[in-house]
């Protein structure tokens, strides 16, 4: 449901289309960013020189710049959170890298640091883009808009000084500044950014139109029905607001026991050096053994078998051209079981294409001359329909006729002289409104039940031949809809602003039966949370504008990259950078074998940390034997989370029921 306006509809020649503005947050004005970053470069510097033996005064130095660097904005949360009575893992992770480096192992906790901040930094780069996109979706509504006052004079006012009631003038190629009800005019309105129609719409006197969409052609006379702030487009951007603030905690597993295991592991610290020196033992011994229990029971090899599977699930993913933000979104993804798609944009292309060519009984034309005389009469217009009937006539060679006395009429069509004939093309209701049977009507009736827009050809008055055109689906959609249902045992539902009976043509087409059809942005967003309050976790896939709502609302969002508006890729968890929707079900069946490695590496650092502590409480447990056991699990689950970046860990899911 793509909403790049200029690819929709242009405005007619000369008249300019405002462009918003980027409103983008630069990466390095974040302190988490510049902090990771510095930690990063000081951490590649020290690693050379520490493994090739350099002076031990450099790559010391380094480390240290490092460990400052890195660490220091994880404890001071970890400290202000020590204030609170709270004891969070990052406190502990610094402290165990600092642990580290007092044993020696220096290089260890460095790495330990530049892992968190690096975690921190692409936390708030994703918090502050989504930030960013909310804001410039305000910039789709036009800045000013010619207010029309009663004696019949035209004033260019601020959109946010209208008031319900005003009448405002909107010429071919503006946007409308306000929601309203057209009083006087007729025009081709494209309301992708609102209800994702794929085409313009007619739009004439009583009929409703938004803020922010594009009146193509026809000036329109509008009275302004709601207040700027309660637009439509506003509506969005709270919504998106509400449900990025009022959506649960996204936290890895290990993050969700961070507080136990920190209290635990610092009481059992102390009680392990506190016990043996209240019953005798020396000081230094105390101490050793406490600092070994500390070494092997901290939690790097639990952290390491949360992130290398989620990480290496994410660089294989981004190989395939799927961008998944963070290993959170990862772990979300394994957890979906119900799937809500887009039509248009997503299980379509999002562009016209003419599918059918019916010429007329006697009208003495074949497919290739119809479409060569629609296109001739069609060339000089800017419209969405007219494009897509000239780019056929393209793909199949035919020459183009010049047309002379070109005009256009808002939701009728264009008319043109072709070779001396006079030409109309446009829509069969508009055209051919007369009393009794026609010869285009039964063909009309036929393409509009197969969901296809009829477009009609007249020549001298009379018709000749019926043109189908439709949103193209995606080759791979019904594949991709089948896979879908086999992974999370059930069928996807379809959510979508277009009209219900092209909604259930493409539905029955690619295998989906629950269709909701006519939405705007805050129906979808009912539709998504009335699955997730069954109980249900709701990915949804979409492109558009009026789509960004439901994506932040559900479980996980997936944005379609190509076309997508720059709300809805930043609002969504993951992007499909080159629009494969085949890659959808594999993403998902990709995050949930991480998933289950992620549970295979618990259950190894488990192992180990159970019989290193179990070791240093009953027996001795020397301390270089600790450490090297303490690390051995860290570099098996390493290990082991690496796997999923072979090739052969992609899924190709839709291969097997295409």
């Amino acid at each position: 449901m793509s909403s790049v306006l200029d690819q929709r509809s242009a405005p007619p020649a000369g008249a300019a289309r405002p462009v918003p503005p980027r409103r983008r947050t630069r990466l390095l004005r974040l302190p988490e960013a510049r902090w990771a970053l510095a930690a990063l470069v000081l951490f590649l510097l020290a690693l050379p020189v520490h493994l090739m033996d350099g002076p031990a005064w450099l790559w010391g130095t380094l480390f240290a710049a490092t460990y400052v660097t890195g660490g220091w904005e994880p404890g001071w949360e970890g400290m202000k959170a020590l204030k609170d009575r709270t004891l969070d893992v990052d406190l502990l992770m610094v402290v165990a890298a600092l642990g580290a480096a007092a044993i020696g192992q220096v290089l260890d906790g460095a790495l330990l640091i530049v892992i968190f901040a690096t975690s921190g930094a692409l936390e708030a780069v994703a918090t502050a883009r989504t930030a960013d996109s909310v804001r410039g979706l305000l910039d789709l509504a036009p800045a000013t808009a010619t207010r029309l006052l009663p004696d019949g004079t035209e004033e260019t006012v601020g959109t946010e000084k209208l008031a319900v009631g005003d009448t405002i003038l909107v010429r071919p190629g503006e946007r409308v500044g306000a929601d309203g009800r057209i009083l006087d005019g007729a025009g081709e309105v494209d309301q992708a950014t609102i209800t994702g129609e794929p085409l313009p719409v007619a739009r004439q006197a009583g009929d409703e139109v938004f803020a922010g969409t594009v009146n193509g052609t026809g000036a329109l006379r509008v009275r302004v029905e709601r207040d700027p702030s309660d637009s439509v487009i506003a509506r969005i951007v709270k919504m998106v607001e509400e449900a990025s603030e009022t959506k649960a905690p996204t936290q890895l597993f290990i993050e969700k026991i961070e507080q136990r295991y920190s209290i635990g592991m610092v009481l059992a610290s102390l009680a392990v050096f506190a016990i043996p020196l209240a019953f005798g033992d020396t000081l230094s011994s105390a101490l050793l053994r406490a600092m070994t229990f500390m070494i092997v029971a901290s939690p790097c090899a639990v952290v390491l078998s949360t992130m290398p599977p989620l990480l290496s699930a994410i660089a294989n993913a981004g190989r395939r051209g799927v961008l998944a933000k963070s290993a959170v979104v990862m772990e979300r993804l394994a957890q979906i079981d119900t799937v809500a798609l887009d039509k248009t944009g997503t299980l379509t292309e999002g562009a016209p294409h003419v599918t059918d060519l019916c010429p007329l009984p006697g009208s003495g034309l074949e497919e290739d001359s119809l479409l060569a005389l629609a296109a001739s009469a069609e060339h000089p217009s800017e419209h969405p329909l007219a494009r897509a009937v000239v780019a056929a006539a393209r793909e199949r060679g035919l020459p183009l006729t010049g047309a002379e006395d070109f005009s256009s009429a808002p939701g009728r069509g264009v008319t043109a002289t072709v070779d001396g004939d006079t030409v109309t093309v446009g829509a069969p209701a508009r055209l051919l409104d007369g009393a009794g049977p026609q010869p285009h009507q039964a063909v009309v009736a036929e393409l509009e039940e197969a969901g296809r827009t009829a477009v009609v050809v007249l020549r001298d008055q009379a018709p000749v031949g019926v043109l189908g055109i439709a949103d193209r689906v995606r080759p791979d959609a019904a594949a991709t809809v089948a896979a879908l249902t086999r992974l999370t045992g059930r069928a996807p539902i379809l959510l979508t602003g277009d009209n219900e009976r092209a909604a259930r043509h493409l539905a029955a087409e690619v295998g989906i039966t629950d269709v909701r059809a006519g939405l705007l942005p805050q129906d979808k967003v009912a539709a998504v949370k009335e699955r997730e309050a069954r109980g249900h976790r709701v990915l949804v896939v979409g492109d558009g504008v009026n789509d960004a709502p439901a994506l932040a609302a559900a479980h996980s969002g997936i944005a379609m990259g190509r076309a997508g508006s720059d709300l809805a890729l930043e609002t969504a968890d993951a992007v499909v950078v080159r629009d494969e929707l085949a890659t959808i079900p594999s993403i998902l069946q990709l995050s949930r074998t991480a998933r289950r490695f992620v549970v295979q590496n618990l259950a190894i650092a488990g192992a180990f940390i159970a019989v290193l502590v179990a070791w240093d409480l009953i027996g001795t447990l020397p301390l270089p034997l600790g450490v090297a056991g303490h690390e051995g699990s860290t570099v098996i689950v390493g290990l082991n989370g690496l796997r999923l970046l072979r090739e052969s860990a992609w899924p190709r899911l839709t291969e097997d029921t295409a």
